[in-house]
């Protein structure tokens, strides 16, 4: 990772227990820090806007969707990266996630290097 993003953390928002499992691990493997939630509100709750980081986003989850958590932080004005991944990858879908910021859209399973590029992207400092 580049210099300056090790004190970033990666916060993986999933319903799914063992998505969640599996990506602290890759995490862990590639060096970064990593904080998980099994919900878009236990992440409103739990994370302040001061936090340096990126957000790894399910888009399908119940109660409160990964966009409608993009739209949420917009209104907050909680300005983190995200990157939307889902198992439904449809053009509206998609595009709908980029309208509300998401730097990447990738489809679930995700591809773990294409995962680790993405998040050392959207972590360095753009110039």
């Amino acid at each position: 990772m580049p210099n300056g993003s090790s004190a970033a953390i990666v916060y993986i928002v999933d319903d799914d227990d063992s998505v969640r499992k599996s990506l602290t691990r890759l995490m862990r493997s590639a060096g970064l820090g990593s904080r998980d939630f099994g919900s878009a509100e236990q992440f409103l709750v739990e994370v302040s806007p001061q936090q340096k980081g990126c957000i790894l986003l399910d888009i399908t989850m119940p109660h409160v969707t990964g966009l409608q958590l993009q739209a949420k932080l917009k209104t907050l004005k909680i300005d983190m990266p995200v990157i939307a991944v889902s198992a439904h990858d449809d053009a509206e879908t998609r595009n709908m996630a980029r309208e509300l910021g998401a730097k990447f859209f990738l489809r679930k399973p995700v591809d773990d290097q294409a995962l680790l590029d993405a998040i050392q992207w959207v972590l360095s400092p753009q110039t």
